[in-house]
């Protein structure tokens, strides 16, 4: 295996004391995270503490701090953020994901030894380096990106959040999405306000009561599925495993 793409890690300047290039992400700032992936790659590990796979996290982080920037580790809890875990589709978890230039590489999901992730980041970063994306994360402190940029494009669709009107919201991401279709941020984003739109407005007894009377009625069991992934209860959404 060529490991050619994470050498200019060596050559790299030391990760100043309290920092890291490892950031927790979550619907607030997910965005602006995922931005930086037009500079440079992003691995992304959607994780769940009850998936029992520590050991790959803690080789994520070492891994993402030895390489000094080559790219930055976005960490998902879908506990937490499970708007997030929808977006990107992932099914199970842990699942570890590549975003370069905005466009998503599905890398693995499940467990996979040190040496084995190793081998598939410096994949990505060769695939990164192809597609002249030469960028450097800059390290982190306190788990929060410090040249996260607002992107201006994101403006209205922010605005119409703060006022609670996610319909409005939808259609600011459709905009920016007839402009640049592969957009992963934007895809991302209206995802999450799509989830908001479909479950606001109702009675969430209501809605959990009638998708139990009938298991049998698709369109109230996706409306409870909605409310359970708000509430920050992926795993009541799913049926088997630890599913998102």
């Amino acid at each position: 295996m060529d490991l050619s793409g994470i050498a200019a890690a060596a050559k790299a300047p030391p990760v100043p004391p309290g920092a890291s290039f490892v950031v927790e992400v979550d619907e607030a700032n997910f965005e602006t995270v995922m931005q930086g992936s037009m500079q440079y790659p992003i691995v992304v590990e959607l994780y769940s503490p009850r998936a029992n796979a520590q050991a790959l996290s803690d080789d994520l982080i070492a891994l993402a701090n030895a390489a000094a920037g080559a790219y930055l580790l976005a960490r998902v809890n879908v506990d937490a953020a499970g708007g997030i875990a929808q977006a990107f589709g992932v099914q199970a978890v842990p699942t570890v994901i590549g975003v370069v230039g905005g466009q998503l590489a599905p890398l693995f999901q499940g467990t996979r030894s040190k040496p084995e992730v190793e081998a598939m980041i410096a994949q990505l970063l060769q695939v990164a380096a192809q597609s002249g994306l030469n960028g450097r994360a800059n390290p982190v402190a306190g788990g929060a990106g410090e040249a996260d940029i607002a992107d201006p494009r994101f403006e209205a669709a922010d605005a119409a959040l703060e006022r609670g009107d996610f319909a409005a919201a939808v259609v600011e991401y459709d905009k920016i999405l007839a402009q640049t279709p592969n957009d992963a941020e934007a895809k991302a984003g209206r995802a999450q306000v799509a989830l908001l739109a479909r479950s606001a407005g109702g009675d969430p007894a209501a809605v959990l009561g009638t998708a139990d009377a009938d298991p049998t009625d698709v369109n109230p069991q996706f409306a409870a599925a909605d409310l359970e992934v708000l509430a920050g209860r992926p795993e009541a959404a799913g049926s088997t495993d630890v599913r998102v």
